[in-house]
C-alpha cells in the first residue's frame, strides 16, 4: 500500500523513479472541451509525461506526495524572459533613458567593448534562469540587454546558457541576439541610425549554426530560435535571411517592435511606416513571430498581426514602469491577435505581471469588469506555448508534458483565500511558488534550485552589478559620474556628527 510520502523526500534536480503522485487541495487542468479546477485531486507523472488526473488513482504508483493547501497548474510560459542582470531598473527614476547611459554616444560607439568577462555573461544566464524557476516558469525564451555589449550576443555564451538550461533543469529556447545597427548621439545629442549589416549577417549565420547544433539536445529540454534584436536595429536583408531560416529550420522568432516612441520615430524615419506595416509590406508578418510588446502599434499595425497570427508578448511590468501600456489586453484580444505574458525586467515574476496586466486593463478600459484573473492565467500558460508550436506545453493534461508549478495557496500573506486563481492573481506574486517541475524533473522546491547556490549567487550578481554600473560613465552621452546618473533617492547623509538628538 503506498502511503503518503514527505515532500522533503522528492530528490531535487532529479526525476523520481517509477510513477509517483503529486497531491493538492487545487489541481487546474485541461480537458478538449476546456480548462477545468478540480477541489481536491492529484496528478500522476511517469518519466517526463502526466498520466493521469483526478480525485485519487487507484492504480500502481510508486509515492504519493501530499503538498497540502496548494494548486498545482501548469508551468509557465515566459516568451521574453529575463535572462540578464536587469538594467532597465536603472531607468525607473532615471530618465530620459538616452541621458542614462541606454543609448550610445558617438564617441563610445567606436570603441564599444564587452563589459562583461565570457565567465560573467555565463553566469548571469545561469543565475537568471534560476530566477525563472523560482517563479514557476518552465518554458523560457531568454532576453537580455545589448547596451553593455560590444555589437550582439555571442555563440560562446548561449553555449554556456545550454549548459546551465540542462544542469538546472528548465525549457529553454536559445539563440544569440544580432542586429545590423542601432541608434547613437552625435556630438550635439541627437540621435542617428548606424548601420553594419555585413557584421549582423555574419552573426546571423554564426546563430542559425548554433540553434541548428543544439535544437532538441538535453532530451528535447533545449531548443533554438531567431532572435533578431529590435526592429529597427534591422535592415531589411537581414529580417529576409533570419526568416528564410526559421522556416527551413521551422524555429520561432521573436522581434521587439512597436514597443516606443524611439523606435517609432526611428522606423518612420528610415522606411516611412510603423514597424508592423513595414514587415508587412515584405511578407514577413507570420504565425512563427513573437513580437513583444505592442504598446505603440496602431489598430491597423495589430489587424496586420491577427490576419498573420502573429504573438504579442505582453510585458506589464516594464511597460508600466515606464509609463506605457498595452492599449488594451482586451481590446487585443477581442481583434484576435494571439497575445502570451513575458517577464523582460527584474523580477522575472509572471504572477507580478498578471496582476499589473489585469490592472493596466481595466484602467485602459475605463471599466472593471474588463478581462479576468483566468484570462492572464491561460495567456501566461496556454497562448505562450500555442506561440511555440507546443500543444504538449502551457497544459496540465494526460499526455502532455510534465511541466509543472506548484503554489502555496495557505501563504499568511494571501488570507483569506478565494477562488485560487484570483486569489493567485489578485493577491499573490511568484513568491508563493512552492516547487516547479520540469519534464517530470524537480528543478525547484521551498527556494533551492538544483545545480546552484542561491546565496553565493546573490552576492556575485551584486558584485557583478555594481561592476556594471562603474563602467556607465563610459557609455554615457557627456559622461557625467556614477552619482550624476543614477543619483540617490535622498541625499546621501556623510555628516560624522551625530545624527538626530
Amino acid at each position: 500500500m503506498i502511503t503518503n510520502r514527505n515532500w522533503s523526500d522528492l530528490p531535487l534536480g532529479k526525476r523520481p523513479p517509477g510513477r509517483w503522485a503529486l497531491k493538492a487541495r487545487y489541481v487546474v487542468f485541461d480537458l478538449p472541451e476546456g480548462r477545468r479546477l478540480l477541489d481536491g485531486g492529484e496528478v500522476v507523472i511517469e518519466n517526463d509525461r502526466v498520466i493521469w488526473i483526478g480525485k485519487r488513482f487507484e492504480g500502481e504508483i510508486a509515492a504519493r506526495y501530499d503538498m497540502g493547501e496548494a494548486m498545482v497548474g501548469p508551468g509557465f510560459v515566459d516568451l521574453d524572459a529575463l535572462s540578464d542582470l536587469d538594467t532597465t531598473v536603472l531607468g525607473m527614476d532615471n530618465q530620459p533613458g538616452w541621458r542614462k547611459g541606454r543609448v550610445w554616444p558617438s564617441d563610445y560607439a567606436a570603441r564599444a567593448y564587452e563589459m562583461y568577462t565570457p565567465d560573467e555573461l555565463a553566469f548571469q544566464k545561469r543565475y537568471a534562469f534560476a530566477q525563472l524557476l523560482l517563479n514557476g516558469i518552465t518554458s523560457a525564451l531568454p532576453i537580455a540587454s545589448l547596451f553593455y555589449r560590444a555589437w550582439g550576443e555571442t555563440v560562446a555564451e548561449f553555449e554556456a546558457a545550454a549548459v546551465a538550461a540542462e544542469d538546472l533543469g528548465l525549457r529553454v529556447w536559445l539563440g544569440p541576439a544580432y542586429r545590423s545597427g542601432g541608434v547613437i548621439l552625435d556630438e550635439t545629442g541627437a540621435m542617428q541610425p548606424v548601420f553594419d549589416e555585413e557584421r549582423g549577417l555574419e552573426e546571423l549565420e554564426a546563430a542559425a549554426a548554433f540553434t541548428g547544433r543544439i535544437h532538441g539536445t538535453a532530451g528535447g529540454l533545449i531548443s533554438g530560435m531567431f532572435a533578431p534584436d529590435r526592429v529597427e536595429t534591422c535592415t531589411e536583408t537581414l529580417l529576409r535571411r533570419t526568416f528564410a531560416h526559421a522556416d527551413e529550420m521551422d524555429l520561432p522568432v521573436r522581434l521587439h517592435m512597436a514597443q516606443g516612441e524611439m523606435e517609432l520615430q526611428t522606423v518612420r524615419r528610415l522606411h516611412g511606416v510603423t514597424s508592423p506595416e513595414w514587415l508587412d509590406r515584405r511578407g514577413l508578418l507570420s504565425s512563427r513571430l513573437i513580437a513583444p510588446h505592442a504598446t505603440v502599434a496602431t489598430d491597423e499595425d495589430l489587424a496586420r498581426y491577427a490576419e498573420n497570427g502573429v504573438t504579442v508578448a505582453h510585458c506589464p511590468l516594464v511597460s508600466a514602469r515606464h509609463g506605457s501600456a498595452l492599449r488594451s489586453f482586451s481590446k487585443v484580444k477581442a481583434m484576435g491577435v494571439r497575445i502570451g505574458m513575458g517577464t523582460d525586467t527584474a523580477p522575472p515574476d509572471i504572477i507580478l505581471n498578471m496582476a499589473v496586466g489585469l490592472m493596466a486593463n481595466r484602467i485602459a478600459e475605463g471599466r472593471g469588469d474588463a478581462g479576468s484573473a483566468a484570462e492572464f492565467y491561460d495567456a501566461a500558460t496556454i497562448a505562450g506555448a500555442d506561440a511555440l508550436n507546443r500543444p504538449d506545453l502551457g497544459r496540465l493534461a494526460v499526455g502532455s508534458k510534465a511541466d509543472i508549478a506548484v503554489f502555496d495557496m495557505a501563504d499568511r500573506m494571501i488570507a483569506p483565500r478565494i477562488d485560487p486563481i484570483q486569489t493567485l492573481v489578485y493577491g499573490a506574486t511568484g513568491r508563493v511558488t512552492r516547487a516547479t517541475i520540469v519534464d517530470g524533473r524537480l528543478s525547484m522546491r521551498d527556494g533551492q534550485v538544483a545545480g546552484i547556490d542561491l546565496v553565493a549567487a546573490r552576492k556575485q550578481a551584486q558584485t557583478q552589478f555594481d561592476g556594471l554600473i562603474a563602467r556607465y560613465p563610459e557609455r554615457t552621452f557627456g559622461h557625467p559620474p556614477v552619482e550624476t546618473i543614477f543619483p540617490s533617492s535622498y541625499p546621501l547623509h556623510h555628516s560624522q556628527s551625530e545624527v538626530a538628538s
